[in-house]
């Protein structure tokens, strides 16, 4: 006997020409870690934004990338800093999330942090920190592609990460 499905249990679908939303949502189930890109701006004031599109590139030599969004406050110092941070957030850090994603004035004034050993802003108690030399910057659409290779990295193994999923901070669970 065959029962009818609610549109909710439907598989979505998202095509050329459809609702950006569908596609927002469908690149939402991916699960990420939550980071702050940090670096100094022209008149050495930190700067920063909270980025989810991170990840290694190379291991030979050391490259990461992220992702910055063209219409963010900080993408003109971050295309133009010759060095910055990629500061890995832990499950205690979503505030700081928060306040990196808003247009408030004084992030670092809300957020502890300190100077890398790299002249980068770094925050404090990070699950990981990537002190990078921009490598190179490409275009990406409405995004700047940021290429870093490490100079130096900490983390904090005893930490549990941010997560976003579908829309929401989400939390390891284990067995």
């Amino acid at each position: 006997m065959a029962t009818a499905m609610s549109d909710a249990a439907l598989p979505q679908e998202y095509r050329t020409g459809s609702d950006p939303r569908t596609l927002r949502d469908a690149l939402g189930c991916f699960a990420t870690g939550v980071t702050v890109v940090t670096c100094l701006d022209d008149e050495k004031n930190p700067v920063g934004l909270t980025a989810n599109s991170f990840t290694a590139l190379s291991l030979d030599p050391p490259l990461l990338l992220v992702c910055v969004a063209l219409n963010s406050a900080s993408a003109a110092a971050l295309g133009r800093a010759e060095r910055f941070a990629v500061n890995v957030l832990q499950t205690g850090q979503q505030p700081a999330s928060i306040t990196f994603s808003t247009r408030v004035e004084d992030r670092f004034g809300l957020t502890e942090w300190s100077m890398g050993e790299h002249g980068v802003p770094v925050l404090m108690d990070s699950l990981s920190v990537f002190e990078c030399a921009r490598h190179a910057v490409h275009e990406g659409g409405d995004h700047f592609i940021l290429v870093g290779e490490v100079v130096k990295a900490t983390f904090e193994p005893g930490l549990d990460p941010l997560l976003y999923f579908r829309g929401r901070y989400r939390r390891l669970h284990f067995d």
